[in-house]
């Protein structure tokens, strides 16, 4: 998938500013971006439902906007919003529905379909109307049906938005087979915590403008500071204020307290500071940490500082 300063307007708005994005078959890119940052316009042009102002974007080697038709063949799209299934038929018809409308057998698509179904965990209602769907088994639905084809990309809008844990784990778990596979993966999201350990890449977008791309890990990098919240006990006659801990701490270590909890300080490091020699000079000077609690991640610092909201 290569999107290269790819740019959209909608009357004098600019959703879209000059975009660049590679995604090398295997691979699954995390995308991210507060709400009107142009995420779902740039997955709108990558399948073809809308032409970008400028620039070019190739999936699976075709043109979207020369041969939207035939890009769309070679994509597989799960919307954050899907109302394109027939309610008053089932699942499994559905499914078959759209596998021959794609060109598959009738056969074929019943056997994909019942595996797809499978794969989702939605083998049990598969003969169910989809108006009896509850709202997290048609996004399930929705994800099968994406994934019927074995398409070469695949582009995920929200896909585990209103699923529980356990749903949402084995919805990633089947994108990232995919991407095992073989698929190109652009996945949109906004729980940022996701993206540890599943996406090989991540792209920032604020205001139509990429403000990262890159590695998870780098992304990571671009944190400040990271905050915890302590539970703690002295050792001693009484607990030291919070600016007799911050000394303790030592340079690049802010300590604020917490609502009126004598016993909960706020922790605020440097990214260059570690949160284990600060918890040793704290013990030595005879405070035990009862609790230690990761305010916000690294993934989500370092996205408040690219978008413009660090003081969220």
């Amino acid at each position: 998938m290569d999107v290269r300063s790819v740019r959209r307007s909608f009357g004098e708005k600019l959703a879209l500013a000059g975009v660049d994005l590679e995604v090398d078959a295997g691979r699954v890119c995390a995308l991210l971006g507060p709400n009107g940052a142009g995420k779902s316009t740039l997955l709108r042009i990558l399948t073809g439902l809308i032409t970008p102002g400028g620039g070019a974007a190739h999936v699976a080697g075709v043109d979207v906007a020369a041969d939207p038709f035939e890009a769309r063949r070679r994509i597989g799209f799960v919307p954050s919003g899907d109302r394109t299934f027939y309610l008053r038929i089932s699942g499994i018809e559905n499914l078959v529905f759209f596998g021959r409308l794609y060109g598959l057998s009738r056969g074929e698509a019943r056997r994909r379909a019942e595996a797809r179904l499978a794969d989702v965990g939605l083998e049990e209602a598969a003969g169910s109307r989809v108006n009896t769907y509850s709202h997290g088994m048609q996004k399930r639905l929705s994800v099968a049906r994406a994934l019927l084809l074995d398409p070469p990309v695949l582009l995920v809008d929200e896909a585990t938005h209103d699923l529980d844990p356990v749903s949402a784990r084995r919805v990633r778990q089947l994108v990232r087979r995919a991407a095992a596979d073989g698929a190109a993966v652009v996945w949109a999201t906004q729980r940022l915590e996701e993206i540890r350990g599943f996406a090989d890449q991540v792209l920032v977008l604020d205001r139509g403008t990429v403000r990262f791309f890159g590695a998870v890990e780098e992304l990571m990098l671009r944190s400040h500071a990271r905050r915890y919240v302590l539970r703690i006990r002295s050792d001693g006659p009484q607990l030291p204020a919070p600016d007799a801990i911050q000394e303790i701490g030592g340079h690049g270590c802010l300590v604020e307290p917490v609502g009126t909890s004598a016993d909960k300080i706020r922790l605020t490091l440097d990214a260059d500071v570690q949160l284990g020699d600060v918890l040793a000079r704290m013990m030595a000077a005879e405070l035990a940490i009862l609790d230690c609690t990761q305010e916000r991640s690294e993934i989500e610092e370092a996205f408040l500082r690219l978008t413009g909201d660090e003081a969220a």
